[in-house]
């Protein structure tokens, strides 16, 4: 079992950065792929970024170049860096863990989710 616990939301201006933060339970968190999702008002969950457990990363079209995801092995912590944020950013921005081997960029292929934290650009 993983409990995971997001953090690091909040208003920002258009072209300003912010940093999420992912803090997980548990001991094998090293063993798990981490991802980050986002879900805008209407609209269906969508894959953001993901990082195996080898460091290899996966990005959505949308955000590569301005957001960076990575790992904390020894602080069982993911994170997302994201930077020159844009109003169509804006989102609940949700973590999650899953076991190698399964599909990184579908929410199928994660088992355990965080509460998710607002993430709202201003224009």
């Amino acid at each position: 079992q993983v409990q995971l616990v997001e953090s690091g939301g909040g208003l920002v201006q258009a072209g300003g950065s912010l940093r999420l933060s992912c803090a997980a339970s548990g001991r094998t968190f090293s063993s798990y792929s981490m991802g980050w999702f986002r879900q805008a008002p209407g609209k269906e969950r969508e894959f953001v970024a993901a990082i195996r457990r080898s460091d290899r990363t996966n990005y959505a079209d949308s955000v590569k170049g301005r957001f960076t995801i990575s790992r904390d092995n020894a602080k069982s912590t993911a994170y997302l860096l994201m930077n020159s944020l844009e109003p169509e950013d804006t989102a609940v921005y949700y973590c999650a863990a899953g076991p190698f081997g399964r599909a990184w960029s579908t929410p199928g292929g994660y088992d355990y989710w965080g509460q998710g934290t607002q993430v709202t650009v201003s224009s």
